[in-house]
């Protein structure tokens, strides 16, 4: 089986306050000397089988120079891929470097939008405008990079029904073949997190939506994308048909991949391992790879692959091994069994993180 690569590019213009990833403003000799490392770290790894699919993430790696980018993914086997994603942060696309990003073997776009609101953009950082996104939509198609995801979050701080269905009318009018849908989790890594944790007020820490808030607009998500035939098979993330996102499904299908650059993780199928979080350590160290530990097939399996609303099979070993709570899960009506099959409800994927945390510490 190919594995997938990802490759880490922690430079942003501006850090979001919702942002929990190790990414940030840093300067421009350190993101030089970063892709002068980046570029030795892929080009010493060994590959046992080409990758058949890559994924740039960030940070904003839209806003690596044309150069920089031809020299990062030449680094890489295995092109033409079967699927290439850049992530990018709406106003900084042109025509002249969507063409670019096609003719270097690109061929997928996330775009970081999260808000068609201007109102809830200005409380995140973001500097776009819905018009800005519509703009970048259309140099994208013009680019014939017509396979692309827009993101969202519900939960923003200020955020309502209406404004949410705001956002969502746009996506409608867009008709992307590939959409996120994040519900905020509040972690301290972030502005608005440690706001929030913390009794502050900055950032609209104090008007943010409750959790029976976010999760009716979470349902409102799915049954407005699923009408325009943009279904739901992850629990954040929708696609028409052929238009998900294979690097994506290696991670929740215990795939092998392997990644590039700060912060950057990896799993061979044995071993997971992640590199030094820092973009200044990555480049300050030899070896980028901290200690190594042994993954659980069993735990993952569960935690992971219920993602899927395809959900998994287990074997017959883990449906006895997880009886009790299974058996639990299927009476609360969190999980539910398609034949070998075993799945999350509509409310189970709700309350997912209660189904994973009592697989990963059952015995």
């Amino acid at each position: 089986m190919a594995p997938g690569a990802y490759i880490s590019f922690p430079f942003c213009a501006q850090k979001c306050t919702y942002c929990n990833f190790a990414s940030g403003v840093f300067s421009g000799s350190l993101e030089h000397a970063y892709i002068d490392a980046l570029v030795r770290e892929m080009e010493a790894h060994v590959w046992a089988k080409p990758p058949d699919t890559v994924y740039l993430g960030g940070g904003t790696p839209s806003r690596m120079s044309f150069t920089d980018l031809q020299r990062v993914l030449a680094a890489i086997l295995g092109r033409p891929w079967c699927e290439a994603t850049i992530e990018a942060a709406p106003g900084t696309i042109t025509d002249e470097l969507a063409a670019g990003w096609r003719e270097c073997g690109i061929t997928r776009v996330s775009l970081g939008v999260q808000s068609f609101v201007a109102a809830e953009l200005a409380r995140t950082g973001r500097r776009h405008t819905a018009e800005v996104v519509v703009r970048d939509v259309e140099m994208l198609r013009r680019a014939g990079l017509h396979n692309f995801n827009i993101d969202l979050i519900a939960g923003l701080p200020g955020q309502t029904f209406d404004s949410w269905s705001a956002s969502l009318d746009w996506v409608e009018r867009l008709d992307p073949p590939h959409v996120s849908v994040y519900m905020f989790e509040v972690d301290e890594d972030s502005h608005l997190g440690h706001e929030v944790l913390f009794h502050g007020t900055r950032y609209g820490a104090l008007d943010m939506p409750d959790d029976d808030a976010i999760a009716g607009m979470y349902e409102t998500a799915v049954e407005r994308l699923g009408a325009c035939g943009i279904a739901r098979y992850e629990i954040s993330n929708f696609a028409r048909p052929g238009f998900e996102s294979l690097h994506n499904l290696k991670y929740w299908r215990l795939d092998p991949y392997f990644g590039f650059g700060a912060d950057a993780h990896s799993f061979d199928g044995v071993w997971r391992w992640q590199n030094v979080e820092s973009a200044k350590d990555y480049v300050e160290r030899q070896a980028p790879a901290e200690s190594r530990v042994a993954s659980n097939p069993d735990e993952e399996r569960f935690f992971v692959g219920l993602r899927l609303i395809e959900g998994i099979q287990p074997s017959p070993e883990e449906w006895v091994r997880h009886d009790q709570p299974i058996s639990r899960f299927l009476r609360d009506g969190l999980l539910e069994r398609s034949g070998p099959r075993l799945r999350l409800t509509n409310r189970g994927v709700l309350l997912s993180n209660e189904v994973f945390e009592e697989f990963v510490h059952c015995p």
